[in-house]
């Protein structure tokens, strides 16, 4: 088996992490392979040595910027990822440090399923294309006042918003972006997409859930400045007035490791900081 390991290198922690975590595995006779110019240094075999196609399981030490910025890096890597949380929040990066060798030792036994989790394709006029695991997201960019978006799903016409921008973003993203700006929180193996506007000046302009089989288009309307289009925080484009934006499903699928000791719920409750009463259901 070849494990890919990947230290978020301005984590103080992480380095010293993955040393540890490369003799683990190493001791479990796993090949750990990490990007080139950091691979001396934690002692484990440079990336560029193997073919991407041999890699089974990438490990990510950092947050959940640290798993997009692998996914967008590797994106023709099919290993699915496991995260491990150095950071705050991280609903993708959910092992927390003190749990690393366990986790560790659950996915060597095969105590884990993949999670199968949709990305979205972005195109513009120009046939210039991006990727996301999370979100597009539709900002006003440097123009001073509300921006005029029109939004057409299959092309029919849905409305017209007046707002800072527009978030599109996938149940994987639901609870990053889109739930600070009021969307709602998506069970990450639903077919489904979100449409959260940002600060809409009409406040009956409310998030829209639609299927994942949608095509959105996206028209800037005001007489502005282009307004500034972000597929997860990284690749970016501008759009100017008249311009349309498509968002469909892109074909290929992020991949997740799900481990048996965790579970999608409980990290809502512990990110979020649900405190209710503790129930339980008797069969």
């Amino acid at each position: 088996m070849i494990i890919g390991l990947f230290p978020h290198t301005q984590k103080a922690q992480a380095r010293t992490l993955a040393i540890s975590i490369r003799e683990f595995l190493q001791g479990q006779n796993i090949t750990v392979v990490a990007e080139d110019e950091e691979a001396k240094a934690i002692g484990a075999k440079p990336i560029s040595d193997v073919s991407l196609a041999d890699i089974e399981f990438m490990i990510s030490l950092g947050g959940d910027g640290s798993i997009l910025q692998l996914v967008h890096k590797y994106r023709d890597c099919k290993a699915a990822i496991l995260g491990i949380n150095l950071g705050h929040l991280g609903f993708m990066a959910d092992v927390p440090v003190p749990d690393i060798y366990p986790s560790l030792q659950d996915l060597i036994n095969g105590a884990y399923t993949i999670e199968e989790r949709l990305t979205l394709e972005g195109v513009n006029q120009q046939g210039q294309k991006s990727f996301a695991v999370n979100e597009f997201v539709i900002h006003r960019n440097q123009n001073p006042s509300l921006i005029e978006i029109a939004i057409h799903i299959n092309g029919l016409y849905v409305n017209t918003f007046t707002a800072d921008g527009l978030i599109i973003s996938t149940p994987n993203g639901s609870t990053a972006y889109s739930l600070a700006a009021g969307g709602p929180i998506i069970s990450p193996n639903l077919e489904a997409l979100v449409l959260t506007p940002i600060c809409p000046h009409t406040i009956s302009n409310r998030p829209l859930v639609l299927t994942a089989t949608q095509e959105i288009q996206i028209q800037y309307l005001s007489q502005y400045g282009p307004v500034e289009i972000r597929a997860d925080g990284l690749d970016s484009c501008e759009l100017k007035t008249g311009e349309i934006y498509h968002i469909k499903r892109h074909p290929q699928n992020f991949r997740l490791v799900n481990l048996y000791r965790r579970d999608y719920f409980s990290t809502l409750r512990t990110k979020l900081g649900w405190s209710g009463k503790i129930s339980a259901i008797r069969n």
